[in-house]
């Protein structure tokens, strides 16, 4: 990044960068000082409009009114190439901290759960529904819960555009918080693609280390068309996305309670779990340890994009209310383009 001087004050500045760019409307100092705070940053308002004053001169940012600022193309350019080296294992962090924003409890049914954000255009996003009704069929997603929101709602700290429609799955970051708040340690490793055989996972055939990668893995996979999400809802063959992650040994039980209460409140992001120190699905784990195989919660917009609708992603959002959540099914009978 030009002209900020210091890796620490460019870290910053990027951090004001990515705020200000996933908001459709400007935003001041003090707004973008309180969000500040998610990325590890305890900057007064003084500061942030220091900074944003410098971000205006490079022609990273606009000033709209009198304190806010919209991102500019330049600014969007900046994000997605400075500090390479900082992004590195990106996906991990957040799944850390959406873990830890995580206060869902599945005894009282009550608390805020992690999702993935999609967009899909609102003229398409009945077809899409169609197309992702299968996963949700055959059970190839986290749960039967979704939540939309319309063109100017606000699904976390996110505002949906004009256009648009905001379709929210459950993160698989759920088991992640659940599991912590039981003071049960989780390690996520990496996602992958998992190959289906006779409806039963079979062995992974493609990973992506969270901790190395810059990029959602998932969000690569379905770019890159590596998944048949169709072919494993509707014939129990074919390849699709889910996370591989390990736990004590020690702690199976109580892992076993945690995701029987997540699956009676619709939100199931368990796939399957091996035993002591021995692989599972080819996946080699460490001594006294148990891997956990957890259901991609981007299937559905996988199989979505199977079928020719695609969808911008947001990979590891937000967190919402349970009481935001819907049934898929319910979202059938509605016509979704008005």
């Amino acid at each position: 990044m030009i002209g900020f001087g210091s890796r620490n004050v460019e870290r910053k500045v990027l951090a004001i960068l990515r705020i200000i760019s996933e908001s459709q409307e400007p935003l001041g100092g003090r707004t973008i000082a309180r969000r500040l705070r998610d990325f590890g940053f305890d900057l007064t308002e003084r500061t942030v409009r220091y900074h944003l004053k410098l971000t205006d001169e490079q022609g990273l940012t606009r000033p709209v009114g009198w304190d806010g600022r919209l991102i500019t193309e330049w600014g969007l350019e900046e994000i997605s190439s400075a500090l390479v080296s900082d992004k590195v294992g990106l996906a991990l962090d957040r799944i850390d901290a959406l873990a830890f924003q995580t206060t869902f409890d599945w005894r009282t049914r009550k608390g805020l759960v992690p999702i993935n954000l999609s967009l899909f255009p609102r003229e398409k996003f009945n077809e899409a529904l169609l197309a992702m009704a299968p996963a949700f069929e055959s059970g190839i997603c986290a749960g039967d819960r979704v939540v939309v929101v319309g063109e100017g709602g606000e699904l976390g700290q996110k505002t949906i555009p004009p256009g648009k429609i905001g379709f929210g799955t459950v993160s698989s970051a759920l088991l992640n918080g659940s599991l912590l708040k039981s003071g049960i340690p989780m390690k996520s490793l990496f996602g992958g693609i998992l190959q289906i055989r006779n409806h039963n996972p079979y062995r992974f055939v493609e990973l992506v280390h969270y901790q190395g990668s810059s990029l959602d893995p998932f969000e690569i996979f379905i770019r890159g068309k590596m998944t048949s999400v169709a072919l494993a809802s509707r014939q129990g063959n074919g390849r699709i996305l889910a996370n591989f992650t390990d736990v004590p040994a020690v702690c199976g039980a109580a892992v076993e309670e945690v995701v029987r209460g997540l699956q009676d409140a619709g939100l199931n992001v368990f796939l399957a779990m091996g035993r002591t120190s021995e692989p599972i699905c080819e996946i080699a784990v460490d001594r006294d340890r148990m891997g956990v195989i957890l259901i991609g919660d981007m299937n559905p917009i996988a199989l979505a994009y199977e079928s020719g609708i695609q969808a911008e992603n947001k990979a590891i959002s937000a967190v919402v209310d349970y009481e935001s959540f819907c049934l898929f099914e319910s979202l059938l009978t509605r016509d979704h383009r008005a």
